[in-house]
């Protein structure tokens, strides 16, 4: 019921910015202590090596303190609370649906908006590349920022949890195959896929039935043509509920990349609509995710 009540309490809130503006954020310590082990560590000779000992340092530690807190004798409040933080479902939402507001007011406002939650070049984005650059960023969070964190929950308590935002923060600062986290970052992005394996999976299978989808030979035909082992499943399970192609070209470094289509059959000219659609798809399956919950507690 712990879980329960910190979906319920991240839904309702999401991070208040009354809070947050005076307190730094969990994630924010999070990346703190891993750009100051990488400063330190990230030099000289052994750096794989070097960078598979933060990230076993990381996981070890970040259960411990998990531990801990769980033994305290508050009857679960404080566990609530930091699990609550740790859940991101209204603070994606809120950033996506963000994205088909801007992309109703003006293009320019779109192309600003989405470019706060993606990576690629927004620039000469068109209506439509925006819009899919939002509804691939939802179906990726839905993975990473509320089943993968509710799955590790369920398993490990707030040890999991913590093991699995310590290792997802590393992975988004150091897990590149730039030139200086090539080794230093190895460790940190295996680790990282390693542990949304099942989780990326899970959420395709809550997408597709919270919408009555059932083939599943779509999912697992376009699924591997990501270049994430992980974040191809939710694309590829919500570009056929939306019937809007995703993935396919785009920029980044001023360099095209010639991606292929997931769910290639789908229009390739979504809009606002189909940003807010997307959104309705993360609410069912954060309910489905939240029934989940409520009869493992209840059984």
């Amino acid at each position: 019921m712990i879980l329960v009540s910190a979906m319920i309490l991240d839904a309702l809130f999401g991070e208040p910015k009354l809070i947050w503006d005076r307190i730094p954020h969990p994630a924010v310590v999070m990346g703190r202590l891993i750009a100051a082990l990488e400063a330190r560590l990230n030099r000289g000779e052994g750096r794989r090596l070097k960078g598979a000992a933060m990230t076993a340092g990381l996981a070890f530690g970040a259960m411990l303190a998990g531990w801990l807190i769980h033994l305290i004798p508050d009857h679960g409040i404080l566990e609530a609370l930091l699990v609550a933080i740790l859940l991101a479902q209204r603070s994606l939402v809120d950033h996506v649906r963000a994205v088909a507001t801007g992309l109703r007011r003006s293009l320019a406002e779109g192309r600003a908006t989405v470019a706060m939650i993606v990576g690629r070049d927004t620039a000469a984005m068109r209506e439509p590349d925006v819009a899919r650059a939002a509804i691939e960023s939802a179906a990726e969070n839905l993975s990473d920022g509320v089943v993968a964190p509710v799955f590790w929950y369920l398993l490990l308590g707030l040890p999991g949890i913590l093991m699995y935002k310590l290792a997802n923060t590393a992975d988004s600062m150091v897990g590149h195959m730039s030139p200086r986290y090539r080794e230093f970052g190895w460790a940190s992005a295996r680790f990282d896929d390693l542990l949304n394996l099942i989780p990326a999976r899970l959420t395709a299978v809550l997408i597709a039935l919270t919408h009555g989808w059932v083939d599943a030979t779509p999912i697992l035909r376009d699924a591997p043509k990501h270049r994430s082992p992980n974040a191809g499943w939710p694309e590829a399970a919500l570009a056929p509920v939306l019937n809007v192609a995703l993935s396919g070209p785009r920029s980044y470094d001023g360099a095209m990349k010639d991606f292929p289509w997931v769910w290639p059959e789908g229009r390739r000219d979504p809009g606002a609509p189909d940003i807010d659609a997307a959104c309705a798809a993360l609410w069912r399956a954060w309910g489905a995710l939240l029934a989940i919950a409520t009869l493992t507690a209840l059984f």
